[in-house]
């Protein structure tokens, strides 16, 4: 990953089901897998990176990854949400919905000039995907 492309924030979203949610963030949203490390529990995932194109990415892992359950474990299960910059809402739309995502504001124009839509994940998760990068990004 070009470091150009690093930002200093980095959403952390916990899963109950790891592997699945790995499995939804590449596949279905698009992002790109950097590193990923087995939790305690077999099948857990104790900490993932994903990298996002326009710049950035989250981290993410399984509520059991650890034989002790912390701060971060116990998110998994809450609504949790996330909003990406992505440059053609419309192309990525079908794929998420093909993955599994579920409609919850289907693709729009905003009257602030964003497109964009939100889904919810397996997990209950809401991500939210749009044109708009905020004031910083104009």
């Amino acid at each position: 990953m070009d470091k150009q492309n690093v930002i200093g924030v980095w959403p952390t979203v916990h899963y109950r089901d790891g592997q699945a949610a790995l499995k939804f963030l590449t596949e279905g949203l698009g992002f790109t897998l950097v590193a990923s490390y087995p939790g305690a529990a077999a099948g857990s995932i104790a900490h993932s990176e994903l990298a996002w194109a326009a710049g950035g990415g989250i981290m993410m892992g399984s509520a059991d990854a650890k034989t002790e359950p912390d701060d971060f474990s116990a998110l998994a299960g809450q609504t949790q949400s996330v909003y990406l910059v992505h440059d053609d809402p419309d192309a990525l739309y079908g794929r998420v919905v093909g993955a599994g995502a579920v409609v919850v504001r289907g693709l729009e124009d905003a009257d602030y000039g964003s497109r964009g839509f939100t889904v919810r994940d397996p997990e209950g998760n809401l991500w939210s995907i749009g044109t708009y990068a905020g004031e910083l990004g104009k």
